[in-house]
């Protein structure tokens, strides 16, 4: 961390924490009654406290699935909360201007953290704790530490995966196309936290199966869906023209570009109703994901997430472009094979006339999807994984 950033931050500290919302920037802006109560410990033998990022309400469905599945363990998720609107559900959420420059908060905060929890899982290789111009990363781990907590590393994508590497394993890779003019940032981004996690040596979760190229100490903590919620009767695939939906959540990571000419010619032609997702609240995508005969996920990171696992939980036909490596790997730990049926951009076309002309066949692999997720993606065995590092 550079000296300047050091002194900007002891400068924002000795401020009033009044004054100090309102000087901030934007987004950063807050009032003193934004200023979250610090979380509340858990009742229980074994605190774990999962810090700051939550994508996709990660962290949260963590937190549960410890507490239902292993003995004597609660979980708090805490989440710098970026903006306005939507959010996933968090134990914990505190606004970004909070996060970066609150000393009240921070300092309630960290001696929370270190009186009543005893372990510690730090998101995406950012700052448990805050307080962005104080303190690096790698301080305030080891801050945790010799406070005597457990510590764990948990990457999720983009904080870890190489671009280099991915631009030239995948020939559809976004650092190769949509990407490119970022693919320099990124790459230090990556090769900075890799060297973090070099220096801290401590035990490594990734989030999908694909980042163990990345991080090959890493063990992959499997993400976490609620099955029961997105479950439907209602088969695919019944209607004369079949509803195909695409929800990017980041258009440039899923490919978007590479596949919706292809959709778009299909959908004026008749063949298929194309509707694409975005800014829909979380019970909106339910609803989406239900009335659809085909999810369409991603077309060049090679990869499953939260998105495709919640398509395959309502039974859909899930089409995306998942790589042998992240298929393998999923095979060998879980016996599972994942149904997904693949399809590089290029070949999308082919692949959705073949699921027209074999709708049974479709209809089949789409009912294996509730099964494969609730075998590896309801909680169990992400609590599984985590019960060495909890309980061990």
């Amino acid at each position: 961390m550079s000296r300047l950033k050091r002194v900007a931050g002891k400068v924002i500290r000795a401020l009033p924490e009044a004054l100090v919302g309102r000087l901030l920037p934007g987004e950063y802006r807050y009032r003193p009654a934004d200023v979250p109560a610090p979380s509340r410990a858990p009742d229980s033998p074994v605190r774990l406290y999962i810090a700051p990022a939550n994508f996709a309400g990660q962290a949260w469905q963590w937190a549960r699935a410890a507490e239902r599945h292993l003995p004597g363990v609660g979980a708090v998720s805490m989440v710098e909360v970026l903006r306005a609107g939507f959010r996933h559900p968090a134990d914990t959420a505190v606004p970004r201007g909070v996060y970066a420059a609150s000393g009240r908060w921070q300092r309630a905060e960290r001696a929370v953290v270190a009186h009543d929890f005893t372990h510690l899982i730090v998101e995406a290789e950012r700052w448990p704790f805050g307080g962005v111009l104080l303190e690096s990363v790698d301080e305030q781990v080891r801050w945790a530490l010799d406070r005597g907590l457990h510590v764990a590393m948990l990457c999720h994508g983009s904080d870890i995966r190489l671009p280099s590497r991915h631009a030239e394993l995948e020939a559809d890779s976004p650092f190769r196309t949509a990407l490119g003019d970022q693919i320099a940032h990124y790459q230090r981004l990556t090769e900075r936290n890799r060297a973090l996690l070099d220096r801290l040596d401590l035990p490594v979760f990734v989030s999908t199966p694909d980042l163990l190229r990345d991080v090959s100490q890493a063990t992959w903590l499997p993400v976490v869906v609620d099955v029961d919620r997105w479950a439907t009767d209602a088969a695919p695939l019944s209607r004369a023209v079949p509803r195909v939906v695409h929800a990017p959540s980041r258009a440039a990571m899923k490919g978007s570009e590479l596949v919706e000419p292809t959709l778009h010619r299909l959908h004026e032609q008749g063949l298929i109703d194309y509707r694409r997702l975005e800014k829909l609240p979380h019970e909106g995508m339910v609803a989406a994901y239900r009335d659809a005969d085909i999810v369409l996920d991603q077309f060049s990171m090679g990869i499953y997430g939260v998105a495709a696992c919640e398509a395959m939980a309502a039974g859909r036909v899930v089409v995306s472009h998942v790589a042998d490596f992240s298929r393998e790997t999923v095979l060998a730990a879980t016996s599972q094979r994942l149904p997904i049926v693949q399809a590089r951009a290029a070949e999308l076309e082919t692949v959705l006339r073949d699921l027209f002309d074999d709708r049974e066949a479709a209809r089949a692999t789409a009912a294996l999807g509730p099964d494969f997720v609730r075998a590896v993606h309801d909680g169990r065995r992400s609590a599984d994984v985590l019960r060495p590092f909890l309980l061990g």
